[in-house]
């Protein structure tokens, strides 16, 4: 049981921070190579741009985790505890809609590449893996949303506890701690 709490609490950080040393070290290669030999590598170029596709759609899952995703607080102003939790249950359901949108056709994409057998120029990576790079991040951002309008469901009937600030709001609480 510890093992999935520990994948719930940290599983968007691993690949997160994976994905950034891939990127950072195959670009730094380039940089050495361009610079110090003369010529440059054929692959890496590819491989941090696609490292780079992968940290967009898991950065997303992650944001929604930590509940600092873009958003307009303009709307949250205008409302106090029960109606700013409404109206993230309400966005966040919006979300979700969009999410299983993305899954959906972005996997069907994704297996048809698979099926076809397209293979990047380089590196020759399968090409559905990198679009399947959609739904995997979506899958993983519809579970956080899910797990958030639990806890705001909880919260709207008394049940829990969960504050929703504007980014304003978070600031200041940052600042006075």
């Amino acid at each position: 049981m510890k093992v999935f709490k520990w994948l719930d609490d940290h599983i968007e950080e691993v690949i997160l921070v994976v994905l950034s040393i891939v990127m950072v070290s195959v670009i730094f290669l380039q940089v050495v190579m361009r610079y110090v030999f003369g010529s440059s590598l054929s692959w890496s170029e590819e491989l941090a741009r696609y490292s780079f596709i992968w940290i967009v759609y898991v950065g997303i899952s992650y944001g929604v985790k930590k509940q600092r995703h873009i958003k307009v607080d303009l709307l949250l102003l205008a409302f106090k505890d029960k109606g700013r939790i409404i109206l993230n249950i309400i966005a966040n359901l919006l979300f979700l809609a969009f999410a299983i949108f993305v899954i959906r056709y972005g996997y069907d994409i994704a297996s048809k590449l698979l099926a076809f057998g397209q293979r990047s120029p380089a590196n020759q990576i399968p090409m559905g893996y990198i679009y399947m790079a959609a739904p995997v991040g979506m899958g993983l951002t519809a579970l956080r949303l899910i797990q958030n309008l639990i806890k705001q469901f909880k919260a709207l009937l008394g049940k829990g506890g969960t504050e929703i600030k504007t980014e304003l709001e978070k600031v200041q609480d940052e600042i006075t701690e």
